[in-house]
């Protein structure tokens, strides 16, 4: 049992510990490295960010996908993360990531237990917003995402797409930086 927010080592572990198959725990650094770039460059731009609670939560965001690859492996995970006393922060990053956010009318619907299930902070808007700029362990335009929802998901392409004007605005023209082709 880890208190508080783990180290990068003891994140990748905790994945491992959890049985994240190998392509996850891969995803889940590059979608770290990237939430961290995205994290200094908003920083730079004169806004407070805890930088090792994205670096953590971005590495771990997807643990619940050690029991799931549906929708609810956010919930899964956050429920994982606080079973193994990880801070609140962390638990937060995970349960919100999905999909730009669950709205309360969806996770009800999900049968979910009541919660807030969409990116409040900082921090989590930018690992869910890094999440989606990362297809596997590639990193691809935010467009690709938001198309790939609009047919299966309008309400989510509409929150990813949010999501996105958010973050452009936050990193001015640090976004060009990104090597992010588009």
């Amino acid at each position: 049992m880890i208190s508080g927010l783990p180290s990068r080592e003891q994140a990748i572990n905790l994945l491992r510990k959890n049985n994240c198959p190998p392509k996850v725990i891969r995803h889940c650094q590059v979608v770290s490295d990237l939430a961290l770039e995205i994290a200094q460059k908003i920083q730079f731009n004169g806004f407070r960010v805890d930088l090792r609670l994205v670096e953590i939560g971005a590495l771990l965001h997807d643990i619940g996908r050690s029991k799931t690859h549906l929708v609810d492996h956010g919930l899964l995970g956050g429920q994982i993360a606080k079973s193994e006393g990880l801070s609140r922060p962390v638990v937060n990053i995970i349960k919100r990531h999905v999909g730009g956010g669950i709205t309360d009318q969806e996770a009800e619907q999900l049968g979910w237990p009541k919660d807030i299930y969409t990116p409040i902070s900082l921090e989590e808007k930018i690992v869910s917003y890094a999440d989606k700029l990362v297809d596997k362990s590639k990193r691809v335009p935010i467009d690709l995402e938001i198309e790939r929802l609009q047919v299966e998901h309008k309400d989510a392409a509409e929150r990813v797409r949010k999501l996105h004007e958010e973050m452009t605005a936050l990193l001015g023209k640090e976004y060009d930086d990104l090597n992010i082709a588009h």
